[in-house]
């Protein structure tokens, strides 16, 4: 018997090609670059559309402040650059996109560690915290790239400001069959009644692998897709704790600050259960292959395991 590999692609590889489609679509876009259009997939737009495409080079609060302005004309604006990079610009964002609530779609690329090879310096672990503590921001992390090019439409067709991240390593696609992306709304993945296991970005992946060995130990975990990290689904995850009593949060962010403390805080005055964090703890990356700097943080599917484990022993 012979298996089939998934496959596997990058959440940064649906920007350009999605934005492309978009304005032949009809949607009226413009992308600006901060240098790093071939990293981010931006620059693709630019072949097609050079026109609409702008690059400012290594200056994101220039770029952001201009996107800003060109927002007011009424299009929809793309901007990218790596993530850790977008926390350069926070204030060109909360003072000239965020708070008059313009229509800029920041997608940036190589978030959390799994940057990899490019070191604890290029590797954001706090970039959620960050934009989500924007009053207007919506906040979104894809899980694979068809959920990536979903995402960008939807930004592109609503009002901004968004923040989307996408990540440098090729991934396993989770969507065959198409995206279910609901802006706003968390995606079940799995269903199981022991406890919830909710992730976003290539934790998601790592959570299904997690459930499926939960399951041969006689644990039905339910799995939860939270792109939308904000606005947070608070009636999926209020579901998920009346349903199943346990919770765990696993993400690619460091845990003091991200979405479990999101969640955490979401669910002390609704329905408080046992819950279990899987995340960065109090520390930076390093330099290595994306797989062993996850391996080295501790992002793995053996700590999801152990986590849920922890949850539902606690549940008595």
């Amino acid at each position: 018997m012979t298996t089939t590999s998934p496959a596997l692609a990058a959440t940064r590889e649906a920007l350009g090609p999605t934005l492309i489609r978009l304005q032949q679509e009809g949607e009226d876009i413009i992308v600006f670059d901060a240098d790093l259009g071939k990293s981010t997939s931006a620059r693709l737009f630019a072949a097609e559309f050079p026109e609409r495409f702008f690059t400012f080079g290594i200056a994101e609060q220039n770029m952001v402040s201009a996107a800003g302005g060109a927002a007011t004309l009424g299009s929809a604006v793309f901007i990218s650059t790596f993530s850790v990079f977008a926390e350069h610009a926070f204030d060109q964002l909360r003072m000239s996109v965020v708070q008059p609530k313009l229509n800029v779609n920041f997608v940036a690329s190589h978030g959390g560690v799994s940057a990899g090879e490019d070191g604890a310096s290029a590797q954001s672990v706090e970039d959620i915290a960050v934009m989500s503590s924007l009053v207007h921001c919506t906040v979104i992390v894809p899980a694979d790239v068809v959920e990536a090019a979903a995402v960008v439409e939807a930004a592109a067709k609503s009002p901004g400001p968004f923040y989307i991240r996408t990540a440098r390593p090729k991934t396993a696609v989770l969507y065959p069959d198409g995206p279910r992306f609901q802006l706003g709304k968390a995606d079940l993945m799995r269903d199981g009644g022991d406890l919830t296991i909710i992730a976003y970005g290539l934790m998601v992946e790592r959570s299904l692998q997690a459930a499926e060995e939960l399951a041969s130990a006689g644990i039905d975990a339910r799995v939860l897709n939270m792109a939308t990290i904000r606005p947070l689904d608070v009636d999926a995850l209020e579901a998920a704790a009346r349903e199943t009593g346990a919770i765990v949060v696993a993400e690619e962010h460091l845990v003091h600050s991200g979405l479990g403390a999101m969640c955490a805080q979401a669910l002390a005055s609704r329905n408080p259960v046992p819950m279990e964090f899987v995340g960065v703890e109090n520390r930076y990356g390093e330099s290595g292959t994306w797989s062993e700097v996850l391996e080295i943080v501790g992002l793995t599917s053996d700590a999801v395991v152990a986590a849920a484990k922890r949850a539902v022993a606690r549940k008595a």
